[in-house]
């Protein structure tokens, strides 16, 4: 007879970051360790970009310069049984957590892309479609021995043959000008503003995640990232009213997922609220200079004096994404230790904003 330590079912850990608002978990930890702990036939959809095994001293080019493929420790080949020993673990342990009609899609090159479809297959899964994501202007083959590789396959498989998937057809077909959609998509590598935090080397354009999601969820549906990476699916999750759960094992990767999901977040929020300045005394709100043209020829060098500078810092709710607490202060430090002794409680918070003001006197004339 087993222990209750052995039969009891493994608890999730806290996670890296949690927006109950927006219904956004992120852990960060071993996906097989994550997935374990997450109940069983809870998941609405998967999206997976997991390890290409890749990294093996290689080189490629990057903006005209020859450049290491090596990834990561995590990317490199363990042996092609190993390999596939690993994929058909975290593709068994993601078919647990799936719904009875849900899907799941999986990207990869060929160097890790027919081991995951065998492995769909060896699980009983359905497979649906295999995507062809066209990259336009590729980087050039440095060998000059091979073709040139400008594509990715994407396969995309129903829980098993039961499966009742969802497609979105008519959006889909919408969305290729009134014809079905076929199955080859051409859609630009991420652009300059995605990697404004960072760049990954895996990273896939918010396009395809998107669409992605548009094909084969809805509103409200829970999906689930075991290979986070740079977190576009979770910020495309965010953007199209989904929820997610996203799973990283790399620290430096968690970062740049925090880093792009709080600017978005924040973003989208702050937008909603208006700070108001006053410049003249509430007591006397007159404006003088109705009625009056006065034109100022500002000089190339203003004389000016600074007579406040100011620093503060606003607690934003979690719940209710409104300013909860405010308090000027020197350091980050200084204002929680103002906080602490508010009546708000520390869990009520999921950004701190800090802005500085300085306010300059025109001394010339």
């Amino acid at each position: 007879m087993a222990s209750p330590s052995q039969s009891a079912h493994p608890s999730l850990p806290s996670p890296a970051f949690h927006d109950p608002r927006h219904h956004i978990k992120i852990f960060h930890g071993d996906c097989l360790d994550i997935l374990a702990a997450l109940p069983a036939s809870s998941i609405d959809l998967i999206f997976a970009d997991p390890p290409y095994f890749l990294s093996n001293g290689g080189i490629t080019c990057h903006a005209g310069r020859m450049v290491s493929v090596n990834k990561g420790s995590w990317d490199r080949s363990r042996g092609a049984d190993a390999n596939h020993e690993f994929n058909t673990a975290w593709l068994a342990a993601c078919q647990r957590v799936l719904k009875p009609d849900a899907s799941i899609w999986v990207s990869g090159t060929a160097h890790v892309i027919h081991s995951v479809g065998f492995a769909l297959q060896q699980l009983g899964f359905k497979l649906l479609n295999d995507i062809s994501w066209v990259k336009p202007n590729p980087p050039p083959n440095l060998s000059c021995r091979y073709f040139t590789h400008s594509t990715e396959t994407i396969i995309w498989a129903a829980r098993d043959k039961k499966s009742r998937h969802k497609f979105n057809y008519k959006l889909m077909r919408q969305l290729a000008g009134g014809k079905q959609m076929k199955s080859v998509w051409t859609i630009p590598p991420p652009e300059s503003w995605e990697k404004k935090f960072g760049k990954h080397p895996t990273q896939k354009p918010l396009a395809l995640l998107e669409r992605i999601l548009l094909a084969s969820s809805d509103e409200g549906d829970l999906v689930l990232d075991p290979f986070l990476g740079s977190g576009t699916s979770a910020l495309a999750v965010l953007r199209l009213s989904r929820r997610s759960i996203g799973i990283e094992l790399e620290s430096i990767s968690l970062d740049l997922t925090l880093q792009r999901l709080c600017s978005d977040l924040v973003q989208v929020e702050i937008s909603l609220a208006c700070i108001h300045f006053f410049v003249d005394r509430l007591a006397d709100p007159m404006d003088r200079s109705m009625g009056r043209s006065i034109t100022t020829k500002m000089s190339a060098s203003p004389s000016v004096k600074l007579v406040r500078r100011e620093r503060h810092y606003y607690f934003v709710g979690s719940l209710r994404r409104e300013i909860i607490y405010s308090a000027p202060a020197d350091s980050v430090e200084d204002a929680w230790a103002k906080f602490a002794s508010s009546a708000h409680s520390s869990s009520q918070i999921i950004f701190i904003i800090k802005t500085e003001t300085e306010i300059y006197l025109n001394t010339g004339t």
